[in-house]
């Protein structure tokens, strides 16, 4: 006689996906951060971004033999993503980045669930449990405190509060692009050539709000700047999307976005290995709190 199932995230097909995003993910705030220092504006960071990211998902796309052409109402699901995910949340990722640590984002975007699962719930009928919503106030809660021990950090005249804000609607417009990933009408279209115009839709939007925002085109020589380019376009992004979206698809966006539990973890340790962050008690009774509001979130199997 069989035992029971394992829990989804259980299963090597989607276990190693799931942990490989999350490594991969938890790096990239504290490479953000460092390209902040590059003397280019955040906006044109993003354009070259998704600029050589679209051009290398096209390419893998044509190594797996499949066409890039999208129907008309393909290309609707791809520009909405693109303008969704690949222009507005990332151009407020960089921007939040300048007033609040990467471990910090990293963590408030750990409660993307919650959008996901809401946005689900709308667009898809899945279902809510009480132990879900439990699990996210208390992250909410531990999340919370992190933003007072940032605020009591920061310098005088600073913005904690705007960097907080900006982050919680680049969640918001990941969870559009995450739900959108799962109705019928994307979810059996094939993932890289989707993305791979999303992601060209997204780079062709930030190279106008670039050219608007900051001005004609900026690009560091800097060696530095240049590897964490490719390191957020290649590994950052060609490598990752394809596999996370395939989660959304298989698991539903509420679980695919528990890979926040995994995320702030790497993220906060390197922010603490690189940024200098300071761990207080406030600090670290906020994390704990938050990672454990993940978890409980997690254990609610209906909530995906």
């Amino acid at each position: 006689m069989s035992g029971p199932a394992p829990h989804a995230l259980l299963r090597p097909r989607i276990a190693v996906p799931f942990v490989l995003v999350a490594l991969i993910w938890g790096s990239t705030w504290l490479v953000i951060k460092d390209q902040l220092g590059a003397g280019v504006p955040p906006a044109w960071s993003v354009a070259w971004r998704f600029g050589l990211a679209a051009a290398a998902m096209a390419l893998l796309a044509r190594w797996r033999g499949e066409r890039l052409r999208l129907d008309r109402r393909g290309h609707g699901f791809a520009l909405t993503i693109g303008l969704a995910h690949f222009c507005c949340n990332f151009l407020l990722v960089y921007e939040a980045e300048r007033h609040i640590t990467s471990g910090l984002v990293a963590v408030m975007f750990g409660l993307l669930m919650l959008p996901n699962a809401l946005l689900g719930w709308l667009a898809l009928g899945s279902r809510i449990t009480l132990r879900f919503l439990l699990g996210t106030a208390i992250a909410l809660a531990g999340i919370a405190l992190l933003l007072v021990q940032e605020l009591r950090a920061a310098p005088p005249g600073g913005s904690v509060w705007l960097g907080a804000g900006l982050t919680g609607i680049a969640v918001l417009s990941v969870s559009i692009a995450n739900v959108l990933q799962a109705i019928p009408g994307v979810r059996n279209r094939a993932v890289v050539p989707l993305l791979a115009n999303a992601m060209g839709y997204g780079a062709a939007a930030n190279v106008l709000l670039a050219l608007l925002l900051a001005g004609p085109p900026v690009l560091s020589p800097d060696p530095r700047y240049l590897a964490g380019l490719a390191y957020l376009a290649i590994i950052g992004s060609v490598a990752t999307f394809p596999l996370y979206y395939n989660l959304i698809r298989t698991i539903g966006p509420g679980r695919a976005a528990y890979n926040g539990v995994l995320v702030p973890v790497v993220a906060m340790g390197l922010s603490t290995l690189f940024e200098g962050y300071r761990w207080s008690a406030l600090a670290a009774g906020g994390a704990l709190l938050a990672l454990v509001g993940m978890v409980v979130a997690l254990r609610s199997r209906e909530a995906g």
